[in-house]
């Protein structure tokens, strides 16, 4: 069996001692670049096959620290110490924060984590032991169920079991907070009322005489301001700027110098460019109150229903109807012979995806090109890929390179998921699928 076969045969296999063995024998360098690809794969599988061991160690330390301090042993009268309290003493952050070389707030972290997992997400721990998904992804889970009910946590972890191991990091993050929003509407409602109380600026130092500004805000507002900003920055002229510059500069111009616009200008803000724009999808029947299931805030996520109707019955809103099939929650229209696509079109597509359509990526839509996934004819419109949603998909300016210009990647999409699959040079495939609107 050559060691391309060995590697393929592995990636097939649940990790074990027996399969990290024969890992270990692998010869490298005789893979060929399929091959190494598949030894990649099998190797982040066994690091999640390793985590979920050190998660059961972790959550043994943190239910069964040893106390080794000596009662006895009382601090001299009048410092702020009493045998009581010594005699509780819980070691184990710092004892885990000791052995891994890691910062107490991290060790804690870990501690929490484990604990969670063992104690409330065992099928996801072992999805984590089978290699089927990352740490990170199984720490999403339990660190933002960690405030909810035990019924409702039951419902989430159900609803994700069979969707992680087909998801990104990133995109089990924006898939549980909708889990949690559409099994716990109240209580999303709740908790955002209470972070909003929290609000607040935040500045930090950085080195090189520089530092770092921003705000914890409610979701929409933060949205509305990136679109002012960004609004803002594009009104400057073409300078040796970069955008991240001008948008760094505007923002601290819509701050200190507070522009000021004119009653006779309200036209230019009204329009093109100059109009801040900020995309909510919302079912009709969460709109009118008859639901309270989550709405998409475009770039953020699930938002809740107050929330979106927030946005929604603010003064000078624009609804623009977009329709979704009832059966699988995706978005659809069309209209098809021209290669740039109608205004209505591109909005169509960008609600639809929301982010670069390849799998790895997390561009946002809307900074992304529109690319035809079969290509357009120029000479005969009618006979090549058409300016049509089914046909259209955002990506980032990379991807859209990598997808039009390297012979080895192809990409295909299911005009009835929604679901685009691409083929690597390698040939193995990928595949990633738009969000659904209404689960």
């Amino acid at each position: 069996m050559s060691q391309d076969e060995w590697a393929a045969r592995l990636r097939d296999q649940p990790p074990s001692a027996e399969t990290a063995a024969a890992l270990d024998a692998l010869d490298i360098g005789q893979l060929s670049p399929r091959g190494r690809i598949d030894v990649l794969a099998v190797l982040e599988q066994h690091m999640s096959w390793l985590q979920a061991k050190q998660v059961d160690v972790l959550a043994a330390i943190a239910a069964h620290t040893d106390n080794t301090s000596d009662p006895t042993e009382v601090p001299a009268s009048g410092e702020d110490f009493d045998a009581q309290l010594l005699a509780t003493w819980d070691c184990a952050t710092e004892e885990v924060a000791c052995a891994l070389r890691l910062a107490n707030i991290t060790a804690g972290q870990r501690l929490a984590t484990a604990t969670l997992l063992q104690t409330r997400h065992q099928a996801t721990l072992g999805l984590l032991a089978g290699g089927q998904i990352s740490y990170p992804q199984a720490r999403t889970l339990a660190d933002q169920c960690r405030v909810l009910s035990d019924e409702v946590t039951g419902q989430v972890e159900a609803a994700m079991l069979t969707k992680m191991p087909s998801q990104a990091a990133g995109q089990t993050m924006v898939s549980v907070r909708h889990q949690i929003h559409r099994a716990d509407p109240d209580g999303a409602e709740h908790r955002h009322a209470q972070r909003n109380r929290e609000r607040k600026t935040l500045c930090y130092q950085q080195d090189d005489g520089m530092a770092l500004f921003g705000a914890i805000l409610p979701a929409q507002q933060t949205a509305a301001m990136e679109q002012a900003v960004s609004t803002h920055a594009a009104t400057y002229t073409d300078d040796d700027r970069t955008l991240d510059q001008k948008r760094a500069d505007a923002l601290y111009d819509l701050v200190v110098n507070q522009p000021r616009l004119k009653a006779t200008s309200d036209r230019a803000v009204r329009s093109g460019r100059g109009a801040a724009v900020v995309q909510v999808t919302v079912p009709f029947d969460i709109l009118l109150g008859v639901d309270e299931g989550p709405a998409e805030l475009k770039g953020y996520g699930p938002i809740t229903a107050t929330q979106a109707r927030e946005i929604a019955f603010a003064p000078g809103t624009i609804w623009r109807r977009l329709i979704t099939q009832p059966e699988t929650g995706l978005l659809i229209k069309s209209d098809p012979t021209t290669y740039k696509p109608t205004a209505d079109t591109a909005r169509q597509v960008l609600a639809r995806d929301q982010y670069c359509a390849f799998p790895s990526c997390r561009m946002p839509a809307h900074r992304c090109d529109l690319d035809h996934i079969r290509p357009f004819n120029h000479d005969h419109p009618h006979h090549g890929g058409q300016t049509v949603p089914d046909n259209l998909q955002p990506l980032c300016r990379r991807h859209h390179r990598l997808k039009t210009h390297h012979p080895g990647w192809k990409v295909t999409r299911d005009p009835h998921t929604g679901t685009t699959t691409w083929t690597s040079p390698t040939h193995h495939t990928y595949t990633n699928g738009p969000p659904v609107y209404r689960e």
